[in-house]
C-alpha cells in the first residue's frame, strides 16, 4: 500500500491521497493531479521484463495506490478477465514497424484497458465510503463508450457523457446511445469536442455544484487512467527488447488528448527502455507544432477520418507542461494564463524524448491502403496516422512500435474511403445496427448540462 501524495499542478490544493485523488478527478484549483514523485525502480524491476500482463499491472498500481494488495490484484483480474486476448494486448509486426494492437476489451479501443481497471475501482472506492458519484464526461469518440462499459448498471454511480453531435463515427455513437441502463446518460452537445471538454471543466470548476452532486472522472484528466496507461509501454518495451535484444524501442502514439503518450512519457522516466516517443496528430496539430516550434498556439477544429483526435485544446497537456517549468506550479499558472487570455503560450527549449509530425488525411487514406495492399493488415484511421508519422523517424537501433488505438471495424467509413472496399466489420459492432438507442441534445451552454444533471443525478 502506497503512501505518495498527489498534488494539483497548479499548486494551490492540499495534497491528497490516491483514492481521494481518483474521486475527485480534477483538482479543486482548476489543476490536474499528479503524483508528488515519480517512483524509480525498486529491487523487483530487475523481474519485470518477463512479467504477464496482469502482473506488471498489478505491480504498477500497487506502488502508487492506497490499497490493499488483495484489492489491487482483484481490481486488475476483473478489469482484464473480459479482454479477447489472453495477454490483454498483442503486439504484431508488419512491415517496418509492430502494431500494439490495444483494442482487444469491450468496446474495441484502446481506452477499455484503462477503463474496466477504472469503474472497479470507483466501484470499491463507493463501497468502502458508502457514497455515490455521478460521473461528467466529454467524448470525442472513443472514450464515452469505454467508460459507459466499465460502469454500466454498476451501484451508486450514474454517468453522463457528452459527445459533439455529428462529429463521431455512426459507430462510435451507438456503442453509446444503445446502452439503456438507466444510469447512463448520453448527451450530444451542438459543438465540438473542445466545446464539451470546456463545460466539463466548467462544471467540475464550480465547486458547490461539484461537491452538491459528487462529480466524478474518467476522461484521462484522472490519474488512475494514466497510470494504468503505462502499463502496456513498460509490456511492450520489455517484450520487443527481449525478442529482439534491442536495447530500447521507440513508441508512436496517434494523439490528441496527450493523455496516452503522456503514459509513455512516464513510463520511460520510470525506467522503461524508451528511446523516444514520436507523436502524430492530424490537421489538428496544435500538439505537434508545439514540440516542433515550443507555441503551444489554438487553431480551428478541422474534422478528419480519425475524429478522435479532432482536438485543439489537450487537456493532459498541463501535467506534461509542469515538468517543463521544472515544477514550478507558480511558473505553470502563469503559462495557463496567458493561453486563457491568448490562446497561445510558449516554452523555451526542446525535450530529447520527443519528436513530432502530422498524418493530414489524404496521407491517412494512403497509410491504410499501402499496409492493406502491401502487408494484408488493417489499420484504423487513427493509428494510420501514427504509422504514418512513425515512417519519417526509422532508427536502426530501436524497434519501432505503433499504438494501434482502435479496431478498423468502428471506422467502416473511412476503410472504405481508403481501400475502396467494405472490409471493416466485427460482430461485435454488427449488432449494433438494430439496437434501439436513447440520446437527448443539449445546447453548447454549461447552464443546460448543469441542468440535466441535477434533474437526473443519483
Amino acid at each position: 500500500m502506497s503512501t505518495i501524495n498527489y498534488i494539483s499542478t497548479r499548486g494551490q490544493t492540499p495534497p491528497l491521497g490516491f483514492s481521494d485523488a481518483v474521486q475527485a478527478g480534477l483538482a479543486r484549483d482548476g489543476g490536474l493531479l499528479v503524483p508528488e514523485r515519480l517512483l524509480p525502480p525498486d529491487d523487483r524491476f530487475h523481474q519485470w521484463p518477463t512479467m504477464s500482463y496482469r502482473e506488471l499491472a498489478y505491480e504498477l498500481v500497487i506502488r502508487y495506490a492506497d490499497l490493499s494488495q488483495v484489492e489491487v490484484a482483484k481490481l486488475v483480474h476483473d478489469a482484464y478477465d473480459t479482454f479477447r486476448h489472453p495477454e490483454v494486448v498483442c503486439c504484431v509486426p508488419v512491415g517496418p514497424v509492430r502494431i500494439l494492437e490495444l483494442f482487444h476489451g469491450p468496446t474495441l479501443a484502446f481506452k477499455d484497458i484503462a477503463l474496466q481497471f477504472l469503474g472497479g475501482l470507483f466501484s470499491l472506492l463507493l463501497e468502502k465510503s458508502g457514497g455515490h458519484m455521478n460521473i461528467l464526461a466529454a467524448t470525442s469518440g472513443d472514450t464515452g463508450s469505454a467508460a459507459i462499459a466499465g460502469v454500466r448498471g454498476r451501484a451508486h454511480i450514474q454517468i453522463f457523457v457528452m459527445h459533439p453531435r455529428g462529429r463521431v463515427s455512426e459507430v462510435q455513437e451507438r456503442q453509446m446511445t444503445s446502452v439503456l441502463d438507466a444510469n447512463v446518460h448520453n448527451l450530444a452537445i451542438e459543438g465540438s469536442f473542445d466545446d464539451c471538454q470546456r463545460i466539463m471543466k466548467e462544471l467540475f470548476a464550480d465547486l458547490p455544484f461539484k461537491d452538491r452532486h459528487a462529480l466524478g472522472a474518467v476522461n484521462s484528466v484522472n490519474w488512475a487512467r494514466v497510470l494504468i496507461q503505462m502499463v502496456y509501454y513498460f509490456h511492450a518495451a520489455f517484450r520487443c527488447c527481449l525478442e529482439t535484444g534491442a536495447p530500447s524501442v521507440q513508441f508512436a502514439v496517434p494523439t490528441g488528448n496527450f493523455g496516452d503518450i503522456l503514459a509513455g512519457y512516464y513510463a520511460a522516466k520510470m525506467g522503461a527502455p524508451i528511446k523516444r516517443l514520436i507523436l502524430a496528430t492530424n490537421e489538428n496539430d496544435i500538439l505537434a507544432r508545439f514540440f516542433n516550434s515550443g507555441e503551444y498556439s489554438l487553431g480551428h477544429v478541422v474534422p478528419t477520418l480519425s475524429p478522435s483526435m479532432d482536438i485543439q485544446v489537450a487537456s493532459n497537456f498541463e501535467r506534461y507542461l509542469l515538468d517543463r517549468v521544472g515544477g514550478d506550479a507558480a511558473k505553470l499558472r502563469g503559462l495557463m494564463g496567458d493561453f486563457a487570455r491568448t490562446g497561445k503560450l510558449c516554452v523555451a527549449g526542446r525535450d530529447p524524448l520527443f519528436v513530432a509530425g502530422v498524418g493530414e488525411t489524404a496521407a491517412t487514406r494512403a497509410t491504410i491502403r499501402k499496409y492493406y495492399e502491401q502487408h494484408g493488415y488493417l489499420l484504423d484511421p487513427h493509428t494510420a496516422v501514427g504509422v504514418h508519422v512513425a515512417e519519417q523517424f526509422p532508427d536502426p537501433e530501436a524497434p519501432t512500435i505503433c499504438l494501434a488505438t482502435a479496431h478498423p471495424a468502428k471506422f467502416g467509413a473511412a476503410i472504405r474511403e481508403a481501400t475502396g472496399q467494405d472490409l471493416a466489420h466485427h460482430p461485435i459492432l454488427d449488432a449494433l445496427a438494430d439496437l434501439p438507442t436513447r440520446c437527448t441534445t443539449l445546447p453548447n451552454d454549461a447552464a443546460a448540462v448543469r441542468d440535466f444533471i441535477a434533474t437526473h443525478a443519483t
